[in-house]
């Protein structure tokens, strides 16, 4: 058996720290790996209360939910005032920093149109302190704050269209990336790093503690919730160019996703009939956009 490399003998080339305070099989802490890798060391990366936390070597800042949003933008005023254009203010924020407690700073910055890189993994519930529901929890998702029981069948609604909302704001470009397609994430991110102006980026990181599913399944969750259109892979560029990056010729059905996960073990046949007739009527929706190029409600 090898010895654990040190974190002083981990090539620059990899700007994740190991194994940093993720759990097993985090989907988060790969989307770093994968994210920062791509952005290279020019980075401040900055955090708000989140997990995992300390995943990369870069420079970081940290705040407190409400001032993600301010925070990287007087980063990014900075780094312009001393003519450091090669250094990037980039965010690693979770669901809850961008959909909720987050949001208002974020929205500012979007309209504004600031020079920074907003990366979101996507987690869909408040994970470091106990796997709480956010606005990305979808619906029937059980979590300690929307259990199952007599009155209550996990969250009673559907999870916001995060992409759509920013892409709302006219930025010069919004998308959404998977753990389970790297060269998708990695050529996304080469993409907008290079883009003047508010970029987001938002990444579905599967959970095994708050989803409760096996750790060596991580892959396989994120691969499924692509295949099943549970999570479109798609790109908007000043909030109306419209493309879909993953277009199989049937969708595979929502069950796939959805059983391994023991947060919706308790799901009746009728509800999950009714996330498979949502899903299948936003991914109609979402083809037509891609034929068109154009967003269409």
């Amino acid at each position: 058996m090898s010895e654990r490399i040190t974190r002083a003998q981990i090539p620059m080339s990899e700007m994740t720290i190991t194994p940093g305070s993720a759990c097993q099989g985090c989907g988060a802490a790969l989307a770093a790996r994968l994210a920062f890798k791509a952005l290279g060391p020019n980075v401040i990366r900055h955090t708000i209360p989140c997990c995992p936390d300390s995943v990369t070597k870069t420079p970081r800042s940290g705040g407190v939910f409400e001032g993600g949003g301010a925070l990287l933008t007087g980063t990014a005023h900075g780094l312009a005032a001393i003519g450091r254009s090669d250094v990037k203010a980039v965010a690693f924020f979770g669901d809850g920093g961008t959909y909720d407690i987050g949001f208002q700073g974020l929205s500012g910055a979007a309209e504004r149109n600031e020079n920074v890189f907003v990366i979101t993994k996507d987690n869909e519930a408040y994970m470091n302190t106990g796997n709480q529901r956010s606005g990305s929890t979808p619906k029937y998702s059980r979590t300690s704050t929307t259990p199952v029981g007599v009155a209550s069948r996990g969250k009673t609604t559907h999870k916001k269209n995060i992409p759509f909302i920013f892409a709302a704001h006219y930025v010069p470009y919004v998308a959404t990336a998977s753990v389970g397609y790297p060269e998708d994430l990695i050529a996304k991110v080469n993409y907008a790093k290079e883009i003047e102006g508010f970029k987001m980026l938002i990444i579905q990181a599967p959970c095994p503690v708050g989803w409760r599913f096996d750790p060596a399944k991580t892959i396989d969750i994120a691969r499924s919730g692509v295949q099943t259109g549970v999570w479109p892979l798609m790109e908007i560029e000043y909030g109306e160019t419209f493309k879909l990056n993953y277009k199989p010729k049937e969708l595979k059905p929502v069950t796939e996703y959805l059983k391994p996960q023991a947060r919706f073990r308790h799901m009746t046949d009728d509800e999950v009939n009714e996330i498979q007739e949502f899903t299948t009527g936003r991914w109609e929706s979402l083809l037509k956009s891609d034929e068109s190029g154009k967003i269409i409600i």
